[in-house]
């Protein structure tokens, strides 16, 4: 997104992370299916709001993990959410931040995330 993230639509090199025959994959299943799946759930954000109401005071009790990008534009646009979590996500047992990294983290650092993943995983109790 352009903006602070310092990224861009139209970049004049692919990341390392996403190959030409990644993007034509994609590029392949848009021209298929087209993107409305996707557009809708923003588009029916008020709706949605409306939908899970009853859940807008509940907080996660199990075991989380919370894994994300620092130039993650989710995370500009949602200001504070993430230092919030420790009321609502009282659960939460490890916050990791991905330096350099965007939204897709698991594409960007699949070796850092599957390494988060697995550290939590292994530090939760047996049964």
């Amino acid at each position: 997104m352009p903006g602070s993230s310092g990224a861009s639509f139209n970049p004049e090199v692919l990341p390392t992370w996403l190959t030409d025959a990644d993007l034509a994959f994609y590029a392949g299943e848009f021209e298929r299916t087209g993107f409305r799946g996707g557009l809708s759930w923003y588009r029916c954000a008020d709706r949605t709001w409306e939908l899970s109401r009853a859940w807008a005071d509940a907080r996660v009790h199990q075991p989380a993990l919370f894994v994300a990008g620092e130039r993650d534009a989710v995370l500009a646009m949602t200001a504070g959410q993430v230092e919030a979590m420790q009321e609502t996500v009282p659960g939460l047992r490890r916050s990791v931040m991905l330096p350099g990294c965007g939204h897709w983290t698991q594409q960007e650092r699949p070796d850092e995330v599957n390494a988060a993943i697995l550290a939590f995983l292994a530090d939760l109790p047996a049964g």
